[in-house]
Formats: C-alpha cells, structure tokens, sequence
C-alpha cells in the first residue's frame, strides 16, 4: 500500500513479490526524494524488503507517488550509490545486499534518529519549548512502557 498524506492507494507487487509502504508528507520540510530513500532504507531495515526483491521501475513508483520521475530517480541514485540497491539496465532495481546485523541496527537509528530531528524541528516551529516537549514525550513512554502498546498518530477526543 503507499500512503500519500491521508490518501492510501493500493500498490501493485513486481517481479519477485515485495510491497512498497511508502509514506510522503507532501508537507514536510524534508525533500521528497530524501523521504523516499528512507522509507526505503526503513523497509530493508525491517525486513520488509529483502535482497533480490524488485523495486518497482521509476516510473511506475513516480507514477503512484505522483510525483516528478527525475525525484524517483534522484531517490534510487542515491540508493544505488549507498549500495542498497542495484539497478540493470533492462532487467529492473533490486534490492542488492542482505544487511547484515550491523548494517540493520545502523538504518535503524538513522531512522529514529531523522524521526526525531523531524518531530523536534516541527515543535519547535509551532514554538513548542523543549521542556513542553520532554514533558510529552516522557507520559507517552510512560503509557507505552506501563500498558504495552505504542501509541498511534489518531488524536484521542
């Protein structure tokens, strides 16, 4: 499924059977084809994307992110260039390399860590202080830690 600011649109699998999750914030201060490449360095991390799994053409991912297909191919260059996927002439995009143990525990707290820096910039635009801030994140640890469930984006009326 991809997910374009509230509006989910089914995705299609190709070649070896994988599926895109990807979620853009056509708001978001974060270039579009930055958010691309991480989400796919997310879906590798997760274990959602495995190696030797296709990655849809850059048309087509353009085409269903509605989004420029020179943004899609910046996002896979760059992909490419980590090493994270391959791209062959006529043959598709890959998913080039197993991360190892290492590499996972790596995009994973490049992950948390852009989440983080995210969230942070956007309090901080709405002129949040960071003592509002701290107070916030430590009740919903708290929640999360005492009740065993991550809290969700739905806002509780």
């Amino acid at each position: 499924m991809l997910q374009l600011d509230n509006e989910t649109i089914g995705a299609p699998t190709y070649g070896t059977p994988s599926t895109m999750n990807i979620q853009l914030d056509f708001r978001s201060r974060q270039p579009i084809y930055l958010q691309i490449v991480e989400q796919v360095r997310i879906l590798v991390a997760s274990g959602e994307l495995k190696q030797g799994d296709q990655l849809p053409t850059v048309r087509q991912l353009a085409t269903e992110l509605r989004v420029n297909f020179n943004t899609v191919a910046r996002a896979y260059r760059l992909l490419d260039e980590a090493g994270l996927i391959s791209t062959q002439q006529g043959r598709g995009t890959y998913i080039w390399e197993a991360p190892s143990a290492e590499k996972v525990s790596h995009l994973r707290q490049q992950s948390l860590e852009g989440l983080t820096r995210g969230y942070l910039a956007e309090a901080a635009r709405l002129s949040y202080t960071p003592d509002e801030i701290a107070r916030t994140i430590v009740r919903y640890l708290q929640e999360w830690k005492e009740h065993g469930k991550a809290p969700t984006r739905d806002i509780e009326a």
